[in-house]
């Protein structure tokens, strides 16, 4: 291998970086690293005149590496590649130090800088020498996309990509899409029904000829590279046959077993077999193994006889399913904040300490409650309390903002 040969550029940026950092003693310093053969310090290396010394080195030092420390990649990493190209390097044995965004903006004491920017060069430096030349090819792509996620994000972004009559694979783990949304009763700042807006995005979504649906549903392997990508999808039993199925519910209304319900965030219940909410895509349910007697003792199946499309099979089992694909968009939402953890709320201990979730089912006319905002016991609460960044701003759990409780507390106070 031949021995690399490095220049190192520093670029004033008028007084961007010049202002702040020594640029002749950081190209001085540069001049000193190991594999650089010539280091210049210029005004504006982005200019003609800066890149005509980029591409006269190259050609009379015999450069075989390039760096350029100056300001963002986003900004003139396509300049300088380019640069490096038109005077017979390949474009790929060029790197770049971000010594304004990252150092000289950031900071007011001239020697951190200069020291910070010294470091930053003799990192690309070394960097750079670890560097291969590289081809660009084109290769065919798939236009198919799979999206990880149906809250309202997935929802969104499948209806954006599926409109322009490209294929889209929305797989959501729960029963329905929806998400956290559908669980909340009015969005901030106008108070719209959250349902409003998102059950007709929802239904759009089962229906649309580019979809295809897939509920309780988990990707188990993802293979190939980028614009070329085969995965495949674990759809699991619902024990109900979703082509059969008419949304009748009178599955549900005759199991006579009830678990408490995940959706109303453990504040009402659902029986075994269930959709989890009015509204759901697709509107076929789903039969909880766990706690189906029929599946732990080998009793019952009360929900089998009572339909009459004979849409409910107990030997349905797993499937996967194989797509290729050439996008992948992760929308897998959030989870809240555990309160139990931030034992001085009382959180799970005392009665009528509740989360922010559980408000939205209490004050949701879909909910356990009705839309009644009451206390377990059904009284009506003489007063509310709203407590701020539980979890948030606090050192123990995570010492940033949430940037949402705010507004969320202020929504909720409207709502009561």
């Amino acid at each position: 291998m031949d021995k690399v040969r490095t220049g190192v550029y520093i670029c004033h940026c008028g007084n961007n970086i010049a202002g702040t950092v020594d640029v002749a003693q950081v190209s001085q310093y540069a001049s000193g690293l190991d594999s650089v053969v010539v280091a210049r310090d210029y005004k504006f290396m982005c200019s003609e005149p800066g890149q005509d010394m980029i591409k006269q080195d190259i050609k009379e030092l015999g450069l075989s590496r390039v760096v350029v420390a100056s300001c963002s990649p986003l900004m003139h990493e396509p300049t300088f590649r380019r640069v490096c190209e038109q005077a017979g390097l390949n474009r790929y044995l060029f790197q770049m130090a971000n010594i304004r965004e990252q150092c000289s903006w950031v900071t007011e004491d001239n020697e951190k800088a200069t020291e910070k920017a010294k470091a930053l060069v003799q990192a690309a430096v070394r960097r750079v020498s670890y560097h291969e030349p590289l081809e660009i090819r084109e290769v065919p792509v798939s236009s198919n996309t799979l999206i990880i996620g149906g809250g309202i994000a997935g929802i969104q972004a499948a209806l954006e990509i599926a409109n322009t009559k490209h294929k889209v694979y929305l797989v959501e783990r729960e029963p329905s899409i929806g998400g956290h949304m559908v669980q909340l009763d009015k969005t901030f700042p106008t108070l719209d029904c959250s349902a409003c807006i998102l059950t007709p995005k929802m239904s759009e979504v089962g229906s649309h000829p580019y979809i295809d649906l897939f509920t309780c549903s988990e990707v188990e392997e993802v293979s190939g590279y980028i614009g070329n990508f085969k995965v495949k999808i674990k759809k699991k039993a619902r024990y109900v046959d979703e082509e059969k199925c008419t949304g009748c519910g009178v599955c549900q209304e005759k199991c006579p077993w009830k678990v408490t319900s995940e959706f109303d965030m453990e504040l009402g219940q659902r029986r075994v077999i269930y959709t989890p909410f009015p509204q759901a895509v697709p509107n076929v349910p789903v039969i909880d193994r766990e706690h189906c007697v029929y599946f732990q003792k080998g009793k019952c199946r009360a929900c089998e006889k009572f339909c009459e499309a004979g849409a409910i099979d107990f030997s349905q089992e797993d499937k996967v399913i194989e797509a290729e694909v050439g996008n992948i968009i992760l929308a897998t939402g959030f989870q809240t904040f555990d309160p139990s953890l931030a034992t001085q709320y009382g959180y799970g201990k005392l009665d009528n300490i509740i989360t922010g979730l559980q408000f939205e089912r209490l004050s949701n006319a879909t909910g356990p409650t009705g839309g009644n905002i009451q206390l377990k016991d059904g009284s009506t609460p003489r007063s509310v309390a709203l407590v701020h960044c539980v979890g948030s701003r606090d050192e123990s759990f995570h010492d940033y903002c949430s940037r949402v409780c705010c507004m969320y507390a202020l929504k909720h106070s409207h709502l009561i």
